[in-house]
């Protein structure tokens, strides 16, 4: 008999499996403590047992919301509008990026929030008990990219809001390599802050996203009223007319932009399960996510477009950094509350997203060794060496380049798990066999061919014909395969596309015997 909230709850016992199976279809183990053992398994790859399994439809809504309103989002419309896409096409292009990649996001929470466990686990279905690594850690290095971004651009807030208060002695300080000593300075203190949080564990950051979630919408919009009245109205951006017109210029700058705009979540596509194991059940998360994500990431961005229009206004240019935007601003109080306003907004983001995930990932690394929280370190200090400062000073580098192929290569992977949980395993896992070495999950030395074989073709159609224009980027003009080159602008929806197809076809001609224990013995328990 199970107790949740202080009511009973009907539950199955599957004696085979080891499994508790609740009537909400959520599963659990029975008695973790017969995997202990197991080199697959540790207190934090574990499933999450129901009864602490707490977040509702506002965490999950406030997860999106915190995540979504930072300092990169409030810069895709700059990067879009820089690219030669208007206000108004670029704000489509966001919210229907946003929309695609809302898709496999749901998908993959089912597998969370239905067995409690994280995305590393959850990858050992399709790719192997070995196998798993793989996937787990090409998320993860991704994450430490995007960690790095983030401290980075928090570390500027701390920059310019000392710098507003001290003056310029603190401003113009010597400089060591291309920037100021102080702003090396900053960007360590905002990276020490963000390990403060991650380190007190995830009911921690539960509580957080809670309520920075609100408190930085509140603020973004205060920034906007006043940027309004002072300008007397919304300013020339959201007239200009588009660079690119409708027709055939356009076009062939949507189609990649769009693929960066799904690639800005193609991360959380993946590891999405490392949030949806806490779920009170899957309409809680469903709901949550889908008011969540689409239409908060859109607004911020709106949000974005109606204060750098002001801003021309105002101050003479389009001031698209909103650090540098606050920067401008007289009143030291002011200066205040809008970098605050920023740096909780920046360890939100970046903390749910860009630490939890590779902190995980790692874990099932060295899960006898490796914790969450040792993982929480790896991820900081590969953020550093990752040189974030290098990513973002060019909007063509960073979604051409950055955004475009990264996000092939996970959408290759989002493609081979689709396939198998969903079109193969109808979303039936063996909860126990997850963590068992020889286990059903174990297949030739822990590693799928099939899904290897899925995710590594999805990968080079889409990022092969990865190219830069001229002296604008890492790979030849031409393309790195030129006769890949037209793909790549269309890289997350090649890579999900052919590793989902290719994935289900080979295991529907080559399946699986899975090695799986005695017949079920199911018991109701009133």
């Amino acid at each position: 008999m199970i107790h949740q909230r202080g009511e009973v709850v009907m539950a199955v016992i599957t004696r085979r499996a080891g499994e508790v199976v609740h009537e909400d279809g959520r599963h659990e183990l029975e008695d973790p403590a017969v995997l202990e053992a197991s080199p697959l398994f540790n207190a934090d790859l574990a499933p999450i047992p129901v009864t602490q399994r707490r977040w509702g439809t506002y965490n999950y809504m406030a997860l999106w919301v915190g995540i979504s309103h930072c300092v990169p989002t409030w810069l895709l419309a700059s990067g879009l509008v820089a690219l030669g896409m208007s206000a108004w096409q670029a704000l489509i292009t966001i919210g229907l990026g946003n929309l695609i990649v809302l898709v496999p996001i749901l998908l993959n929470s089912h597998a969370g929030t239905k067995y409690g466990i994280p995305f590393p686990v959850f990858a050992r279905a399709p790719f192997g008990t070995t196998g798993a690594n793989l996937a787990a850690l090409l998320r993860a290095l991704v994450a430490c990219g995007w960690f790095g971004i983030q401290t980075w651009i928090g570390g500027q807030a701390i920059f310019v809001l000392v710098g507003s208060l001290a003056g310029g002695g603190w401003s113009d300080a010597a400089k060591l390599g291309s920037y100021q000593w102080t702003m090396w300075l900053s960007f360590a203190i905002f990276w020490a802050i963000e390990m403060v949080v991650i380190l007190r564990g995830i009911d921690t950051l539960r509580r957080f996203e809670s309520w920075a979630a609100p408190f930085v919408l509140v603020m973004a919009l205060a920034l906007l009223v006043w940027l309004w009245v002072k300008a007397g109205g919304a300013g020339p951006i959201l007239s200009q007319p588009s660079k690119l017109g409708w027709g055939h210029r356009f076009w062939p700058v949507f189609f990649p932009s769009l693929m960066g705009m799904i690639a800005f979540w193609a991360t959380l596509s993946l590891n999405i399960p490392d949030f949806s194991r806490f779920g009170r059940g899957q309409r809680q998360q469903i709901v949550g996510q889908a008011a969540g994500l689409p239409t908060t990431m859109t607004l911020f961005s709106l949000i974005a477009v109606l204060a750098t229009s002001a801003s021309v206004v105002v101050y003479g240019k389009a001031i698209w950094d909103p650090v540098q935007l606050t920067g401008h601003f007289s009143n030291p109080a002011v200066v205040l509350v809008a970098l605050f306003s920023l740096a909780v907004a920046t360890i939100a983001t970046n903390v749910a997203a860009n630490v939890v995930s590779p902190s995980y990932d790692f874990c099932n690394l060295l899960p006898k060794w490796m914790t969450f929280r040792r993982g929480a370190v790896v991820t900081g200090v590969i953020g550093i060496l990752i040189q974030p400062w290098r990513l973002v000073t060019d909007p063509s580098l960073y979604i051409y380049t950055w955004l475009d192929f990264y996000g092939g290569m996970l959408g290759a992977i989002a493609g081979v798990l689709v396939a198998d949980y969903w079109l193969y395993r109808r979303t039936r896992l063996d909860l126990a066999g997850l963590y068992r070495p020889d286990g059903p999950y174990a297949y030739r030395r822990g590693w799928n061919w099939r899904a290897l074989t899925a995710a590594v073709v999805g990968m080079v159609l889409a990022v092969g014909g990865a190219w830069s224009a001229p002296g604008a980027g890492p790979f030849p003009h031409g393309g790195l395969i030129p006769f890949l080159q037209p793909l790549y602008n269309y890289s997350w929806i090649v890579g999900f596309g052919v590793g989902l197809v290719l994935h289900a076809g080979l295991s529907a001609l080559f399946p699986h015997r899975e090695r799986l224990g005695p017949p079920a013995e199911v018991i109701a328990l009133p």
